[in-house]
C-alpha cells in the first residue's frame, strides 16, 4: 500500500469536530476506503479502567503495554517523562491505510476542513490565521471567507471534497 492520504478536522471545543470525524469515518469506509484515525487529546486522557490486568501493568511501569484478543488489539504507550511523539512519528506507527483522518493538531501543515458551531465555547475563525484550512464546515451561515463552505452535517459533499482535495479519486 502506498502512503496514506491525510485530511485534518481542527476547529475549537465544541465545534462539532468528533461528530463530522464519526461520519466522514462511516463515509469514507462505506466507499471502501481503509481509515484510520488520529485524535489528539490537550489533557492526561486513558484508555484503560482501573484494575484491568493491563492497567496494573501500566501502573507497574511497563514501557509499552500490549491487549490482544479475537476481535482487536491495543498498544498503550506510557511516555514516563519522555517528549509527546511528533506528528511524523505517531503518523509512521500507523498500519498502511488510504486516509487518515486526523482530529486536533490544529498546527500541522495538512489540508484541513475547520468545523464551527454556533455553541462552540470560542469561536474566533482558525481559517484567517491557518493557510492549510481549505474549507469551513459550520451549522450557520459563513459569509466571511473565500473557502468553500459547507453544511456540517452534509458528510456526504464533505466526504467528497476529502476524496478530491486528497487526490483519492480525481
Amino acid at each position: 500500500m502506498k502512503q496514506p492520504k491525510i485530511f485534518g478536522i481542527a476547529g475549537w471545543k465544541n465545534s462539532g469536530k468528533t461528530g463530522l470525524m464519526v461520519r466522514l469515518v462511516s463515509e469514507m469506509t462505506r466507499r471502501g476506503y481503509v481509515v484510520s484515525t488520529v485524535k489528539h487529546a490537550h489533557h492526561d486522557f486513558d484508555i484503560d479502567k482501573v484494575g484491568a490486568d493491563s492497567y496494573r501493568h501500566r501502573e507497574a511501569g511497563a514501557h509499552e503495554v500490549t491487549i490482544v484478543s479475537s476481535t482487536r488489539f491495543a498498544i498503550m504507550h506510557e511516555l514516563r517523562g519522555a517528549p509527546e511523539p511528533s506528528f511524523e512519528e505517531v503518523l509512521a506507527r500507523l498500519a498502511p491505510c488510504d486516509l487518515v483522518l486526523i482530529e486536533g493538531y490544529k498546527r500541522e501543515p495538512i489540508p484541513k476542513i475547520e468545523a464551527r458551531r454556533l455553541e462552540s465555547a470560542n469561536r474566533q475563525p482558525l481559517a484567517p490565521i491557518d493557510p492549510h484550512i481549505v474549507a469551513i464546515a459550520a451549522d450557520h451561515p459563513v459569509t466571511d471567507t473565500d473557502l468553500p463552505v459547507f453544511v456540517l452535517d452534509d458528510t456526504v459533499t464533505i466526504a467528497d471534497f476529502v476524496e478530491k482535495v486528497t487526490g483519492l479519486r480525481g
